[in-house]
């Protein structure tokens, strides 16, 4: 290696590609990377320079020192291509002269996960020759909604592994489930689960951290990963577009260079926002991450009391992918801010065993330096639909309305006139009956015709990847328990 950036850490070092590879550590714990680089004034003018690509060899190139200069530029060239839909790839929308919209829907789709997971598949097959690995790979992945079919969409088809993904059976909408259900590769297969996010979650932990199904998954030539924001080769292209946006902020001139954003993030399992959060270790100038959170606002009250209980009703809401109460990242943050693997560790087996933790209020005030949050009902999520279409003729998805109505609570509450990056996950057009309901149209109607009901309605149109939904054949069809959710993976492997 040439130097410390590319050294991940769980309970021992390891290098970048083998913590890619192995996604979670042998004891189900997170990698983290043993050193922050940083990015100086000068380089982040640079960046203004640049297009998205090359500040994504920027960013990347830091923590993958195993990695040449070229095999950072093909692996950069080959996630954001001509698979996006804007040539920005990560374009910011403004709608006033403080606010605008990071969209992270151009990619083939129509969702944020894109962002990582057109990258993952071409870091994963490098980092398995880098490491000698002869055996093939299975991705598993619990999914919310969109992770699903990012992964399955990324890894259709990559020779030498297979991907199966858990989706809980009531979770995720009309058009999530169609995009996962009809996905096409020979590699590729997507059961349901009979529960919520939660147990879908906990139940591919659970399978990876089976050390007697490991052995014989090896015996079979295959092991298993992850393509969820547990695994750090998910984690780090999301680091790239909190730096990209505050380029295209200082390149409007809405802010001066050195100036500080806040950064307002729909946030479920805390990956997406804690990318940003490395952003700012690593020198960008943010003010304030706003974790934005529906009905299940478990993140909420945890930066507010300091107590993370997910001892609560479960909410099934109309921002799906934000339907969680084990927000998995928070680990990673929680041992960057005590630097103790026995307090983080005391934790999560706090978590596990009674559901609940609290951290000592020197932690707590360490996390509100850097953080705020709140959350809105459904109810309040439509309303904000109908309020920045009708003000503004920005159209959001009911997860970026989440984010931009919790941002204006935050700014209402604080006076912070800090001008603010709303992160916007997903195309309207992928929650097209929540997204009509709100405008007050029927939604009496299959999902795929909602899409082309909305676009009458606003005169929009939806992406190609997702009117093309329609007349798909459906490929999957399987409904489990969590406890038989290993039972398909040998199933998947033999």
């Amino acid at each position: 290696m040439r130097g410390q950036h590319g050294v991940f850490q769980h309970k021992k070092r390891i290098g970048a590609p083998q913590a890619v590879i192995n996604g979670l550590a042998p004891d189900g714990g997170l990698y983290v990377p043993a050193k922050i680089p940083t990015i100086g004034r000068e380089t982040l003018a640079a960046m203004c320079r640049m297009d998205y690509r090359g500040r994504s060899e920027q960013i990347i190139g830091r923590y993958l020192s195993e990695y040449t200069a070229e095999e950072i530029r093909t692996i950069v060239a080959a996630a954001y291509g001509d698979n996006f839909n804007d040539a920005a790839i990560a374009p910011i929308r403004f709608i006033d002269p403080a606010t605008g919209f990071l969209e992270l829907w151009h990619g083939p789709t129509c969702a944020f996960k894109d962002m990582a997971l057109q990258m993952l598949p071409h870091l994963m097959t490098s980092s398995l020759e880098k490491c000698g690995e002869n055996r093939k790979v299975c991705i598993l992945v619990a999914t919310s909604g969109d992770t699903g079919k990012a992964a399955l969409e990324g890894f259709a088809d990559v020779p030498g592994t297979k991907i199966l993904v858990f989706y809980p059976r009531d979770g995720v909408s009309d058009v999530q489930r169609l995009q996962m259900l009809t996905q096409t590769g020979e590699n590729v297969l997507v059961c349901a689960v009979d529960g919520n996010f939660d147990d879908a979650q906990s139940g591919v932990k659970t399978i990876f951290g089976d050390k007697a199904l490991a052995e014989q998954l090896s015996e079979r030539g295959w092991f298993l990963s992850s393509a969820n924001s547990i695994n750090w080769g998910r984690l780090l292209p999301q680091i790239v577009y909190y730096f990209s946006a505050y380029c295209d902020f200082v390149n409007a001139g809405r802010i001066a260079p050195g100036a500080p954003l806040n950064f307002s993030v729909p946030t479920g399992n805390f990956g997406n926002i804690l990318a940003g959060w490395y952003a700012k270790r690593m020198g960008l100038p943010v003010n304030r991450f706003i974790c934005a959170s529906n009905e299940n606002n478990v993140l909420t009250e945890f930066i507010t009391t300091g107590v993370y209980d997910r001892n609560r009703p479960f909410h099934t809401t109309i921002s799906p992918s934000m339907d969680i109460l084990i927000s998995s990242n928070l680990e990673r943050l929680l041992y960057a801010i005590t630097g103790s693997d026995v307090q983080v560790a005391d934790c999560m087996r706090a978590l596990k065993e009674s559901g609940r933790y609290e951290v000592s209020a020197q932690v707590q005030e360490m996390i509100r330096k850097d953080f705020a949050a709140g959350f809105c009902s459904d109810g309040e999520t439509k309303a904000e639909i109908a309020k920045v279409w009708s003000e503004k003729g920005y159209l959001m998805d009911t997860h970026t309305a989440v984010g931009h109505k919790v941002l204006a609570d935050y700014r209402a509450a604080s006076k912070d006139e800090t001008p603010a990056v709303v992160v916007s996950t997903a195309s309207p057009f992928k929650f097209c009956d929540s997204v009509l309901s709100a405008l007050g149209e029927d939604v009496s109607a299959p999902g795929t015709e909602l899409i082309r009901r909305l676009e009458t309605k606003t005169g929009i149109s939806a992406p190609a990847a997702l009117r093309g939904l329609a007349g798909r054949p459906v490929r999957f069809g399987g409904c489990v328990k969590k406890e038989a959710m290993q039972d398909i993976v040998m199933d998947f492997l033999r």
